[in-house]
């Protein structure tokens, strides 16, 4: 299956580019704060909001900074943040799916309320009671919006299980003396992949507008540390005197929401093309 989900992804080429795009942004991420020898937090105030140039290729901010500098910084700690809300929403969903959806009756009527109430709260607006209670920070205000993706990654793992529990070879994992835990962890497990896949990207994508609204609240990053939402705040106080500052963050993040949205819709396909052939 994973061999025939992988074929027809390749064949997808908005994927495939969708792909590229992304392991670009990675590679960014992961080595371009130790190639790029600027100091993305060095004031210059001698050339504060000079235009793209041969020496400042995306401009500088109001104190200076040199702007690629700091959309490269700012793409490492976006892609953190991003990664720590969907991480936490598939530590919290996934195993409390599997139980739910195995063992179904009052565990799953329990779950299934809690997961209720935790959806009817807003991402944004637990994040910035979290914040308000602990104080500013990315890492607490993304946690908290994993906790409230966590639903959706339950949901569907849960789903999965009621599928599958009823499977042949479940029934023979029970029949032969398999305890429930090694039944979900081993067998039950590897046929939620797929769907969790699908989930998992388009929620990297909802996980970065969450990161960069709240820092354009002034809620996220602190300064002097960059993101991609905080570039987009100092780019929206000077807007007037300096519009360029808006396109390079901003097309960064419509770029690669669009690319994790791109690669959740090639998912979906693959998998469902992978389905009807077996």
């Amino acid at each position: 299956m994973a061999a025939a989900t992988v074929r027809t992804l390749c064949r997808d080429r908005a994927t495939l580019c969708a792909l590229v795009f992304l392991g670009f942004v990675t590679l960014v991420a992961i080595v371009g704060p130790l190639v790029v020898s600027t100091d993305p937090n060095t004031l210059n105030l001698r050339h504060a909001l000079v235009s793209p140039n041969s020496e400042f290729w995306l401009g500088t901010d109001d104190l200076g900074r040199d702007q690629f500098s700091r959309l490269v910084d700012a793409t490492r700690v976006t892609m953190i943040a991003a990664t720590e809300a969907v991480l936490v929403s598939v530590i919290i969903g996934l195993p409390l799916g599997l139980v739910s959806g195995y063992f179904g009756g009052r565990i799953d009527a329990v779950f299934g309320r809690l997961n209720d109430a935790l959806m009817s709260v807003p991402a944004l607006l637990l994040a910035v009671t979290v914040v308000a209670v602990v104080g500013p920070g990315l890492t607490t205000a993304m946690f908290a919006i994993g906790v409230v993706f966590s639903p959706s990654i339950f949901r569907i793992v849960r789903g999965a299980t009621m599928a599958v529990r009823s499977e042949t070879y479940v029934e023979a994992a029970v029949a032969i003396g398999c305890r429930p835990l090694r039944i979900m962890f081993v067998h039950v497990l590897r046929n939620t992949f797929p769907p969790v896949l699908v989930q998992v990207s388009l929620l990297f994508g909802i996980a970065m507008i969450a990161e960069a609204n709240l820092s354009f609240l002034g809620l996220g990053v602190t300064p002097p540390q960059a993101s991609w939402g905080s570039l987009l705040r100092t780019a929206f106080d000077n807007f007037y005197a300096a519009p360029f500052l808006m396109f390079a963050p901003g097309l960064a993040i419509a770029l690669t929401v669009l690319a994790f949205s791109q690669i959740g819709d090639g998912l979906r396909t693959a998998v469902g093309d992978t389905k009807g052939t077996r």
